[in-house]
């Protein structure tokens, strides 16, 4: 058992983290639902993205979301169609070294998660699928680090 302190908020969770220092984790791409027509919709998508980093994490790998990191303020406009095509083409390109595909489909699987599964088949890469207990993407952890 890891105690982890969060820099903002200062305060410590016991979590069971894999303690091993090894760099020799699999590669893994995360498919998550982004897009969204409600602003809440688009929250309820967020957390769960992060929750879906968080179980990768913890399960001792080493995941990109692309999908998170390119639409940060100041990087790409998801409203923008190019911008959002060059986004999603800069996520797959990491297709050549990850190990594998994650696709976290409890909110259901859309668009943009069918185009990365079908690049990861067409690939040759696995694709595994898994879904996150409800509680895990909307307990106080993730709710103080949005």
């Amino acid at each position: 058992m890891l105690k982890l302190v969060h820099p903002r908020f200062g305060q410590t969770q016991a979590t069971a983290v894999p303690t091993t220092l090894s760099t020799n984790k699999p590669l893994v791409i995360i498919e998550s639902p982004f897009a969204a027509s409600t602003a809440e919709a688009a929250e309820g998508h967020l957390k769960y993205a992060r929750a879906a980093l968080r179980d990768s994490l913890l399960r001792g790998e080493a995941p990109i979301a692309s999908h998170l990191l390119y639409t940060q303020p100041g990087v790409l406009d998801d409203n923008n169609p190019a911008e959002r095509q060059l986004g999603i083409d800069a996520g797959l390109a990491w297709r050549r070294v990850a190990d594998k595909t994650v696709v976290y489909a409890a909110r259901g699987i859309s668009r943009g998660m069918e185009y990365g599964i079908e690049a990861a088949e067409k690939a040759g890469k696995p694709v595994e699928y898994r879904d996150i207990p409800t509680a895990a993407f909307s307990g106080n952890h993730l709710n103080r680090l949005a």
